[in-house]
């Protein structure tokens, strides 16, 4: 089963889950504030993505810019980085769509469409 972390108020996240419906994909929705995935989640996550450790962040975020982490990131090492990731889910970016084989953060509908 598909799974998607989410934050109910994310207008992204929204259009995810409206694209799913519409696609009648089934998912299990996760809330990624409430049920953030802790860190050895989140190294399974990053290893099946593809993608760089830093595409896991939430660039656009309140707390990721009050924490001023762009300036901090290029300093940290993974450890660090899963660590900050696995304290707080508004530090993860979202929707986070989870498969058997794939792992895409943010949504793309072409790119969605791909994996799904």
């Amino acid at each position: 089963m598909v799974k998607v972390y989410c934050y109910e108020r994310c207008t992204t996240c929204k259009k995810a889950l409206k694209w799913l419906d519409d696609n009648d994909i089934k998912y299990k929705l996760i809330d990624i504030k409430k049920d953030n995935p802790n860190e050895e989640t989140l190294r399974k996550l990053h290893a099946k993505s593809n993608l760089s450790l830093r595409k896991f962040f939430n660039t656009s975020g309140q707390l990721y810019r009050e924490m001023q982490l762009s300036k901090k990131l290029d300093n940290m090492s993974e450890d660090e980085m899963f660590k900050l990731l696995a304290s707080d889910g508004m530090l993860v970016k979202r929707p986070l769509l989870v498969t058997d084989k794939n792992v895409l953060a943010g949504f793309k509908e072409d790119e969605w469409s791909k994996v799904l």
